[in-house]
């Protein structure tokens, strides 16, 4: 969502977390899907420019595009509904925002108390009916965030078009029914214009996820793909299926967690492991590693927060003098970022190593950097 300009403290950029917490082949994924959904994206990591990634969607009949944000952090695909109370019209992306309105398209219905799927929501959280709602009543939803922004409305069911990708790289039109929030009411930094979108795109694994519902149909695999690159320019791929590239390096998943969690095992500093205690690796119902879309900035516990700044401190080079800002490490450095400091690379289960550059793991400040894209 929307972020500061350069030269902001990164405790903005952790308030904004908070309140998020969304040469190649191509495989289907089994014999009953016949290709692959691919999805645009757009926007980039730098937090100073667009500061997001995401996509465009078609729905309804006629069909209308919508910009939504990519978020592996929760499940819910809702776009800005007419009316809206708070919902942004225009936005500093330099994209065209749109309004969803069921009353104006063919195939839309709403989605009442009484259905099945708004059941199943309700176990989950992600709806809302009360005691005394008649079964035709909306079946709604209220989705709140750690800054008090949040947004509020109600599911519908309308048609989706999307591109497939198909075995011999022939690429068809296609769509299918699917439910989705329509969001009525906008509050806090969901309000903000300058990084404003449609809405959110949940690519979470509940029944009501839109890659759940396409596996449910037959139309895709539960399997998405996901390649964000790291620089100005942005992009990168979002497809539901898999990506098969001979550089592509695999870890498992953490099994029955409600998030996208991987087996974190080690961290290095300059080829050297850090002296962290075994224990703050564990996965449980309490803590764990997230991989997560839809937040900003990377985040270790104290006891790898520390040993890592102190490793980083220790191996930078007598170009950056170490300054501290406000309780936050920072350098102060005449030479190029890479020259002066080192990587740092993330061991995950299956001897999988994931290398960080100084300009992954360092936030540009003015004319000093700070370790606080940790």
């Amino acid at each position: 969502r929307a972020l500061p300009h350069r030269g902001v403290p990164a405790e903005h950029l952790r308030e904004r977390d908070r309140a998020r917490h969304k040469g190649r082949g191509l495989l289907g994924g089994g014999p009953a899907v016949a290709g692959v959904v691919d999805f645009p994206v757009e926007g980039s990591a730098n937090p100073y420019m667009v500061g997001l990634y995401f996509t465009r969607v078609k729905l309804g009949n006629p069909a209308k595009e919508y910009f939504v944000q990519i978020d592996t952090g929760s499940d819910i695909l809702w776009v800005a509904c007419s009316p809206c109370t708070g919902c942004p019209t225009s936005s500093g992306l330099n994209i065209q925002l749109e309004f969803f309105n069921p009353d104006s398209s063919s195939t839309s219905s709403r989605i009442p108390c009484s259905d099945d799927r708004c059941t199943a929501a309700l176990q989950t959280g992600e709806a809302l009916c009360q005691p005394s709602d008649s079964p035709s009543s909306p079946c709604g939803y209220t989705f709140t965030y750690g800054d008090g922004s949040g947004t509020s409305g109600y599911y519908v069911s309308d048609t989706m078009y999307f591109d497939t990708v198909m075995g011999n790289e022939q690429t068809a039109n296609s769509s299918a029914s699917v439910v989705f929030g329509c969001s009525n009411s906008q509050s806090g930094d969901l309000m903000k214009t300058d990084r404003a979108v449609d809405g959110i795109f949940g690519f979470g694994q509940h029944e009501l996820s839109v890659i759940s519902q396409l596996y449910s149909l037959g139309v895709s695999p539960k399997t998405f793909s996901h390649c964000l690159k790291g620089s100005d320019n942005g992009g990168g791929i979002l497809v539901l299926g898999e990506i098969v590239e001979p550089g592509l390096v695999f870890t498992p998943l953490v099994p029955s967690q409600p998030h996208y969690n991987l087996y974190l095992e080690s961290i290095a500093v300059s080829g050297q492991k850090l002296p962290i205690d075994s224990s703050l690796f564990a996965t449980s119902n309490t803590q764990g590693t997230i991989v997560d879309s839809g937040t900003t900035l990377v985040y270790l516990v104290d006891g790898a927060y520390d040993p890592f700044i102190s490793a980083i401190a220790a191996a930078v080079s007598p170009s950056a003098r170490s300054v501290v800002s406000k309780g936050t490490q920072c350098f102060v450095t005449s030479g190029s970022v890479d020259s002066s400091f080192p990587t740092a690379t993330l061991y995950f289960k299956g001897g999988v190593a994931m290398t960080v550059k100084p300009e992954n793991y360092l936030l540009q400040q003015a004319t000093s950097v700070c370790e606080q894209a940790f």
